[in-house]
């Protein structure tokens, strides 16, 4: 058995999620750590928190990989009172590396979206919309697709539910909850801006997270009570599905590349980075059919 470096983990995340298919203003890629030191352990986590990287020390991690990144915006200093800060002292004390892919796993095929409709069942797929990132190229970004058989929206949202990890804030949806449902978008994490694209996709739902009033009453008015609906699944909800196939996809890649068999594990963590931990009154409203007051 032979021990990776953390360059050779870190080609075979950047072949899987190519940097240059990040966004312009994103921060991707390694953020600590020293490329010639062995990785025997990596740790995969939507956010890199304190309570994760509490994690990967305690179980002996070299490497934590996170989807969201920990320098996104410039910081000034690293120490210690600030959680950011704290973090990455936590990290390079302890030696554990840390690398993160964001917009380039939100667009690579399999990524973060893709991993969503395959959850859902999606067939026949095409991208949602396309994005210019900073290698000059145009990369899907969201899925639209068609279900086997048309569901109701109630139905349809309970199947979401049951695809997903369990969240604190549930699933929340606008439109009539006997509308009919076949054809669906998807989008990982925060997808309000994108409700033209949705439209003229002639999707009946729309899955992404972090829908403001504003924009859904808008389109829920402009749609005059019918479809697109709308399903806000959370943020971490719709992206966590995404670590389980990073770790398979991580591992086949490593194993496949060395002429001797590697000394590498790799799970998911189990510290659920959802920042929302309880809600109250969730029922304390019924739904109105049109799906806006």
């Amino acid at each position: 058995m032979t021990d990776l470096l953390l360059r050779d983990v870190v080609e075979a995340l950047d072949g899987l999620y190519p940097p240059g298919s990040a966004a312009g203003w994103d921060q991707v890629g390694l953020v600590a750590g020293d490329l010639d030191q062995p990785v025997r352990r990596v740790l995969l986590a939507l956010d890199p928190t304190l309570a994760v990287v509490d994690e990967a020390v305690e179980w002996g991690a070299d490497l934590v990989v996170t989807h969201h990144p920990l320098l996104l915006r410039g910081i000034h200093s690293v120490a210690t009172t600030d959680a950011k800060g704290a973090t990455l002292t936590r990290l390079v004390t302890a030696g554990v590396a840390l690398f993160n892919a964001h917009t380039n796993a939100d667009v690579a095929q399999p990524g973060v979206s893709s991993v969503l409709a395959d959850a859902l069942g999606l067939q026949e797929r095409r991208p949602l919309s396309t994005e210019t990132m900073r290698d000059g190229e145009s990369w899907p970004l969201g899925w639209v697709g068609e279900l086997a058989d048309p569901v109701t929206l109630a139905d349809f949202a309970d199947a979401v539910a049951r695809a997903l990890p369990d969240s604190v804030g549930g699933i929340r949806v606008a439109g009539d909850p006997g509308g009919t449902v076949r054809t669906v978008a998807v989008l990982g994490g925060s997808g309000d801006d994108r409700f033209d694209d949705v439209e003229r996709a002639g999707a009946d739902v729309y899955v992404t997270a972090d829908l403001r009033h504003h924009p859904v009453l808008e389109a829920r008015e402009q749609a005059r009570g019918g479809p697109p609906y709308l399903v806000d699944a959370g943020h971490w909800a719709t992206e966590s599905l995404w670590l389980a196939d990073v770790r398979e996809r991580l591992l086949a890649v490593v194993s496949e590349e060395g002429a001797a068999p590697v000394r590498v594990e790799a799970r998911v963590s189990r510290v659920r980075t959802e920042p929302w931990t309880f809600v109250v009154g969730a029922n304390a409203a019924q739904p109105h059919p049109g799906g806006a007051p």
